[in-house]
C-alpha cells in the first residue's frame, strides 16, 4: 500500500529531524525562548540545517501518503518515528541497544498495531466539503492559543510538554490542509487547481508555525517531555480531523477499550525511548553532520 510506505518514510525522516533539532536547541540560550531571534541561532548550526532538510523530505513523503490514503490511517503510523530512528542510529553508530529500548520499541509497535486494528478507520472523502474549515480553524486556533498562554507561565519540562502538544496540533492541522490541497490537484485542473487553492498556502503557514512551536518546546525541556506529547498529539488530533472534516469512520463501543490500551502502550514506549541517550544526545556517539 503506497500510503503506508510513504507514511513510514515520513516517520523515519521526522524522527531523525526531531533528534537533530533537539541537539541544536541545546545550544540556544534561554533568553531566546519564544522570540524570532531563536531561528538566528539555529540557522548557524549545521546539525539544525540537516534536521530541516529531513523535514523537507518528510513533507514530500507525507504529501504522497495523504494523497493516497485516509488521514486516520496515515498520521497514526507516524508514532513509529522515534523507535525507528533510534534503531537506525544504533545500527549506524554501532551502539548496542539496552533492553529498555527494545521494550520501548515493542510497546510502541504493539500499541500502534492494537490501536489501528481496533479502530479500523474506513471511508471518508479526499476533500473537505462546504464551510467545515471555518469552525475547525477557529477551534484549533483557540486550543493552540490556550496551550501557548499556559506554557508561557511555566518553565522547564511542563512548558516543553505544552508547547509540544501545541506543535502536534499544528502538524495535525498541516496534514489535514495538505490532504485537502492534494485533493484539488487530483480533482481539478491539475497544478492550476492546486496553486489557486487557499489550503496550499495555509499548509505552509501552519507548518512554519508548528515548526516554530517545536523549536521552542525542544529548547524549553527534554525530549522525554516533548516527544510523547508531539507523537500522540499529532496522531490523535489527526484522527479527530479525519472523522470531523473528511468523514472517516472508526469503530466505537467496546472497541474503545483496546484503542485506549494501544494509546497507553504508545505513550509508555515513547517515554522509555525518549530517555535513551541516542535520543537525548546526552551520551553515546554523535552522528557526523558536515
Amino acid at each position: 500500500m503506497i500510503s503506508v510506505l510513504f507514511a513510514v518514510l515520513t516517520a523515519l525522516s521526522n524522527g531523525s529531524a526531531s533528534v537533530l533539532q533537539r541537539r541544536a536547541a541545546l545550544n540556544v540560550p534561554d533568553s531566546e525562548a519564544m522570540r524570532l531571534s531563536l531561528f538566528g541561532h539555529l540557522l548557524r548550526q549545521k546539525v539544525w540545517l540537516a534536521g530541516i532538510a529531513l523535514v523537507v523530505v518528510a513533507a514530500v513523503c507525507q504529501a504522497v501518503a495523504l494523497a493516497t490514503g485516509p488521514i486516520a490511517v496515515v498520521q497514526p503510523i507516524f508514532v513509529i518515528e522515534l523507535p525507528a530512528t533510534l534503531l537506525l542510529a544504533g545500527f549506524v553508530m554501532r551502539v548496542r541497544m539496552p533492553r529498555s529500548v527494545w521494550l520501548g520499541v515493542g510497546a510502541v509497535t504493539l500499541g500502534l498495531a492494537l490501536g489501528m486494528a481496533s479502530a479500523a478507520p474506513v471511508g471518508g472523502s479526499d476533500s473537505v466539503r462546504g464551510a467545515a474549515w471555518v469552525p475547525a480553524l477557529v477551534l484549533t486556533g483557540l486550543f493552540e492559543a490556550a496551550l501557548i498562554v499556559a506554557a508561557l507561565g511555566l518553565r522547564g519540562n511542563p512548558r516543553a510538554a505544552l508547547l509540544g502538544l501545541a506543535a502536534a496540533c499544528g502538524y495535525a492541522l498541516t496534514a489535514a490542509l495538505m490532504k485537502d490541497a492534494m485533493a484539488r490537484l487530483e480533482a481539478g485542473d491539475g497544478l492550476t487547481s492546486l496553486l489557486t487553492a487557499w489550503q496550499l498556502y495555509a499548509t505552509a503557514v501552519a507548518g512554519v508555525g508548528a515548526l516554530y512551536l517545536l523549536q521552542n518546546a525542544l529548547q524549553a525541556g527534554t525530549l522525554v517531555a516533548v516527544q510523547p506529547m508531539l507523537t500522540l498529539g499529532d496522531a490523535l488530533i489527526s484522527v479527530l480531523y479525519g472523522v470531523t472534516l473528511f468523514g472517516e469512520r472508526l469503530r466505537t463501543g467496546w472497541w474503545l477499550l483496546p484503542q485506549l490500551t494501544g494509546v497507553a502502550l504508545i505513550a509508555v514506549g515513547c517515554v522509555v525511548l525518549a530517555r535513551s541517550p541516542l535520543a537525548s544526545g546526552g551520551a553515546g556517539p554523535r552522528p557526523r553532520v558536515k
